[in-house]
């Protein structure tokens, strides 16, 4: 048990409390979750979010340091106060509605701040907020950020989101401070940049209210900072949550409200990552032939882009990001419309791999899983087991649910092939590492 905490691995915590006779119904009053959530986490569905984790230590009398979350009081509030929507009982798709229509309102340049900010409204500061603050402070909030979003890239979202959220709730209160014009746009783009992150690492660990919560204050800040490709990059991001959640077709409408954005922006490399996106959502819904006119777009628009002069929340997005890109669209397409698409996506994939450093382990992870798929899809049963292991195992040391969730369309193929032995092994590792027993 001391192992299993120390791990934070709370879904052996409950089978070993399950094991003594403790039932499902017990821990749920216990920790305050729902049945449904302690069966799910049974299963093997990961909780990293520190007002859970602490809430769970209290619940079941387990010291804190036990688990690594001995922080001090400041901190602990900090991130508690970023605990899962009220509403999170709420249908997803009124959810969704409800986000796509704050986000048209944003991009058609509605008023920001007004008298119905609904559920993207900040909560309140917890400390004093300084009286004045200059160009210092907002490079302060800028580096903080380029430094978490490295971690996230490299480690998983889990790794450093709580640090995420501290940082927002000291920079948020610099929005009372007194400063210049200029310094007040920077500082408006800087937070909605730093939401950005916060809204991505949460949809990594599977926080999805979270995610759409700070997302939509990104949106509101961005506008403030008169920043239409920070706006963009946003949208692109909540659509990929919807991608995640296999709605394409809300995923599709937030993509083309990005889209808009993108070309008012006037950046090349903002339209570029829209169409690509665009593309994916396309193909999900078996569509080739705009799934493959958007991905020609996206290459026009990448090869007229200067990705030098990129900001932060897009340097992702290079020649690299580009061949995963368009592996991952023909992957899709491979799946929902006809195998043939496996001879474009394997050199694509091939080549997003070979060109991913140990600062992408996630990117890495991705493109591994898919090109396992293709290749079982190819009848190349051996290579391609031998290929999802490797993503396995790349994965193992990553903080990130979306990796594991990732996983389940290689699981799915490998389960249909269980005569192969190779097959089967690789299907039985995949179940126990992502926690789900029957992908057929």
């Amino acid at each position: 048990m001391r192992d299993a905490l120390a791990k934070r691995e709370i879904s052996a915590v409950y089978r070993l409390l399950r094991r003594h006779g403790v039932s499902q119904r017990q821990i749920a009053a216990l920790t305050g979750q729902s049945q449904s959530e302690v069966s799910e986490i049974l299963k093997g569905r990961q909780v990293m979010a520190y007002d859970v984790l602490a809430r769970i230590a209290q619940g079941l009398g387990v010291p804190r340091g036990y688990m690594g979350l001995a922080y001090d009081e400041a901190t602990a509030v900090r991130v508690a106060a970023t605990a899962e929507s009220p509403h999170s009982e709420e249908d997803e798709s009124v959810k969704r509605r409800k986000f796509l229509a704050h986000a048209a309102a944003i991009t058609v340049g509605a008023a920001v701040f007004g008298t119905d900010s609904g559920s993207w409204a900040s909560s309140p500061a917890q400390t004093p907020a300084p009286g004045r603050i200059g160009m210092t402070d907002v490079r302060q909030v800028e580096a903080a950020t380029r430094a978490l979003r490295t971690l996230d890239y490299q480690y998983g979202g889990g790794s450093c989101r709580d640090a995420v959220v501290a940082q927002l709730s000291w920079g948020q209160q610099m929005l009372g401070a007194n400063a210049t014009d200029l310094v007040k746009e920077r500082l408006y783009v800087a937070l909605a940049d730093l939401h950005n992150l916060a809204g991505w690492t949460s949809f990594d660990t599977g926080l999805y209210d979270s995610a759409r919560n700070h997302f939509g204050q990104a949106l509101g800040l961005a506008k403030q900072g008169r920043k239409e490709e920070l706006v963009a990059n946003i949208l692109y991001r909540m659509g990929r949550v919807y991608l995640h959640q296999n709605a394409p077709d809300d995923a599709l409408k937030v993509f083309q409200l990005g889209q808009l954005a993108a070309q008012n922006s006037g950046s090349e490399l903002a339209v570029g990552i829209l169409c690509a996106n665009e593309a994916w959502a396309y193909a999900k819904m078996g569509s080739d032939d705009q799934a493959l006119k958007l991905l020609g777009r996206a290459r026009d628009e990448f090869a007229r882009a200067n990705i030098g002069e990129a900001p932060a929340w897009a340097k992702f997005f290079d020649a690299n990001d580009l061949s995963a890109m368009i592996g991952t669209v023909h992957t899709e397409l491979a799946q929902t419309v006809d195998a043939k698409y496996t001879r474009t996506a394997v050199p694509a994939l091939t080549k997003a791999i070979g060109g991913y450093g140990d600062d992408m382990t996630r990117s890495r992870s991705f493109n591994l899983t898919s090109l396992s798929i293709n290749h079982l899809l190819d009848g190349d049963i051996d290579h391609g087991a031998r290929l999802g292991r490797q993503a396995i195992e790349l994965s193992e040391g990553l903080k990130s649910v979306r990796t594991k969730d990732r996983m389940k369309p290689l699981q799915h193929e490998a389960e249909k092939r269980r005569n192969n032995p190779d097959a089967r092994e690789l299907a039985e590792r995949l179940a126990k590492f992502t926690g789900n027993d029957s992908a057929a």
